[in-house]
């Protein structure tokens, strides 16, 4: 016991999470990216081709939804664990998007246990979502809730049956055939063909099966001979299915937690939990947003900061820096450390507002509302700090910054009771100040 315990001494820090403490689209890509270049091992937990990561490397832009964001780096072994639900007809778009800009995608690892979404899947989430009418939650209709919906009612089809060619189609037809019942007789939609599906996965399945491995085997020998293993988080925290603000949530678990299990690696392995954050709040979609702003100030934060989704396009909503959510970041995943990323976007706005608290029926409330009856309810409280003007994209230093931008970083970590160790000022790998 003695012997392991100096093994795992010895390597203190070669396992970190990342992970959005937010609604997500907080920068994830290009910190995973960074922290990638340093990394024997980038693994991604959960979630499925509804995230985006945009990464921009020498130049170039890379829009990324399955693949993990180290695969930038030929020498990072990079894994789609079990927890992700993986649609092969995006995946192999993106690792030929890759081939065309000179990227090699032999590095990508691909559990046995991820669940695959079908074409069924897709069809029923757009089918379901239109059924809501005015109560839709907003999702982008790419089949990843039916999946997960199946991977908890044990029908799922795993990445280890796709490439089995004798089990595939038996299981293909099987769904088919209940999913067509609930298409047709519920929805009033086209039923879909199995032969079809077979086929064309079948072909997939084929392009796919070199990547095919039990990565927690490999997330936990790299882990032991101490190597550096980086997770890499999808979505945020507030779209977390437990914990977020549902029912407006995504249907895994964005929260260190998730990391987990959706990669079948124990919580004492893990050394450092990252929480990247915007200095200001973003959310796309449908769903509370207590910051928000509806103004002109808003709308030039969403200008700046090119907030548009990755995946959807959708213009993502903007309002001021949230310490209430902060917090709840920094208690549900235990986070070591803030990156506070897009700080750049904030020059020339004016005076900077932070919300510490909320305020419901004459009480402050500090803590994160579970129940959205009870957040609708609540209304910010705000500190507000000196704007600033500079153009601080080309500032490589935490000294070297304006008075006004280290005092709103100070103020952040005070707030959320963690400490920021590295400030995003532009989109770029080099564009990042570490503390």
């Amino acid at each position: 016991m003695r012997k392991i315990i100096g093994e795992r001494q010895r390597c203190k820090l070669a396992t970190k999470i990342v992970i959005g403490a937010q609604w997500g689209d907080e920068g994830k890509g290009k910190i995973i990216d960074i922290l990638a270049q340093e990394s024997d091992v980038v693994a991604r937990s959960q979630g499925g081709n509804n995230a985006g990561h945009t990464v921009e490397a020498d130049g170039v832009e890379y829009k990324l939804r399955l693949t993990p964001s180290g695969i930038l780096n030929p020498e990072t072994t990079c894994v789609i664990g079990n927890g992700v639900v993986v649609d092969p007809k995006v995946l192999l778009g993106e690792i030929d998007m890759l081939k065309e800009k000179g990227v090699s995608a032999d590095n990508l690892k691909i559990d046995l246990r991820a669940h695959i979404i079908m074409p069924y899947h897709i069809v029923l989430d757009g089918l379901m979502e239109k059924a809501r009418g005015k109560s839709d939650i907003g999702t982008t209709k790419n089949g990843i809730g039916p999946c997960y919906s199946d991977k908890a009612e044990r029908i799922g089809i795993r990445f280890a049956d796709l490439i089995d060619e004798e089990i595939f189609p038996e299981r293909v037809r099987e769904n088919v055939e209940k999913k067509n019942k609930l298409i047709t007789k519920i929805y009033d939609g086209e039923p879909l063909d199995a032969e079809k599906i077979i086929e064309e996965y079948t072909q997939y399945a084929k392009r796919l099966k070199k990547y095919a491995a039990d990565t927690s085997v490999i997330l936990y020998n790299a882990i032991k001979a101490g190597k550096k293993v980086l997770f890499e988080g999808a979505q945020g925290t507030l779209l977390d299915l437990d914990l977020g603000t549902y029912p407006y949530v995504t249907s895994s678990h964005p929260i260190s937690g998730g990391v987990c299990i959706g990669t079948g690696i124990g919580p004492t392995l893990i050394d450092e939990c990252v929480g990247v954050m915007k200095a200001y709040v973003t959310r796309v979609g449908k769903g509370p947003f207590p910051t928000e702003l509806f103004d002109e100030v808003g709308d030039k934060i969403r200008e700046v900061g090119h907030e548009f989704g990755t995946v959807t396009k959708r213009p993502r909503r903007c309002g001021w820096f949230d310490a209430v959510i902060g917090r709840f970041g920094v208690r549900t995943s235990g986070l070591t450390s803030i990156v506070l990323n897009k700080i750049d976007t904030l020059s020339g706005i004016g005076n900077l507002k932070i919300c510490t608290a909320y305020k419901k029926d004459g009480e402050l409330i500090y803590d994160f509302p579970a129940s959205l009856t009870e957040l609708a309810k609540c209304e910010p409280v705000y500190i507000e700090m000196p704007g600033f003007d500079e153009d601080i994209s080309k500032v490589r230093s935490f000294d070297e910054l304006p008075e006004a931008v280290k005092n709103y970083v100070k103020k952040i970590e005070e707030l959320c009771d963690c400490p920021v160790s590295m400030v995003g000022v532009g989109p770029g790998r080099d564009q990042n100040i570490v503390r």
